[in-house]
């Protein structure tokens, strides 16, 4: 069995995030792109991309964008919605940037597009090709879960309709060994006859890196951690209470 990001950043991974549109993306980003002061036009890597509504925010404010995404479908989507070319969209993996070193004065990494890997070694290692893509003084953003906050709130188990397509989405969720597992079953509705399709079955999964955790990875990359907010709203972190962990920081010149 292969990881599982692999697989899940599908065709039904766009259906069962549809409510993941654009407008909540520029509402998401605008503040935070406010913290990092990045001047005018400069090159910005949205690591993780998926479809793309948050390299088109970051467009729409002035930059100059790659999107970056292990999923071809998701990229696919992303130039669909791009049709006159403003974004550089890139197939790649996120331990391994397919970049030049000092190409970008800006990398951000949305929606907890972090974390998915079972060794945890990959996640400095993608720290570490952050800084090595970044020029010096270049700021990093990454947006994040907050542990604390999950454990709390954590819905067991939800389920939906998807109005377009009537397809009945089911999400699990669980923690086991640091992860936020989550479970989705897509099903078909019911044909003429009442019979229902065949249920596809995905897996996501998460590590549940803390405060703390995330500290020692950045000083082991040598990037420098200037601030931690709790929220979009710019609210600063508290580890048991804030729903969001958004770092934020520089590569040293």
């Amino acid at each position: 069995m292969g990881d599982w990001f692999t697989t899940s950043f599908g065709e039904d991974y766009k259906i069962v995030y549809r409510h993941r549109n654009r407008e909540n993306a520029e509402r998401e980003i605008g503040e935070m792109m406010e913290w990092m002061k990045l001047r005018p036009g400069c090159p910005v890597l949205d690591i993780g991309c998926g479809t793309g509504r948050h390299a088109q925010a970051l467009k729409a404010l002035g930059y100059e964008v790659t999107g970056l995404d292990l999923s071809e479908v998701l990229l696919a989507e992303a130039r669909q919605n791009d049709p006159d070319g403003c974004i550089v969209w890139v197939n790649g993996d996120m331990r391994q940037l397919p970049f030049g070193s000092e190409s970008f004065e800006a990398t951000v990494n949305f929606f907890t597009s972090f974390g998915y890997f079972d060794d945890f070694q990959d996640n400095v290692r993608v720290l570490q090709e952050m800084k090595r893509v970044l020029r010096p003084n270049g700021r990093y953003l990454i947006d994040y879960l907050n542990p604390a906050y999950i454990k709390r709130c954590l819905v067991p188990v939800s389920e939906r309709v998807d109005g377009p397509t009537g397809l009945r989405i089911t999400e699990k969720r669980t923690i086991e060994d640091d992860f936020i597992v989550k479970k989705i079953i897509v099903t078909p509705p019911a044909d003429e006859k009442g019979n229902l399709g065949e249920s596809r079955r995905y897996e996501e999964r998460v590590r549940l890196i803390g405060f703390e955790q995330f500290e020692q990875m950045l000083a082991e990359t040598g990037l420098v951690l200037d601030r931690a907010y709790g929220d979009y709203d710019g609210s600063a972190y508290a580890a048991n209470s804030s729903k969001r962990l958004i770092l934020l920081g520089r590569r040293l010149g």
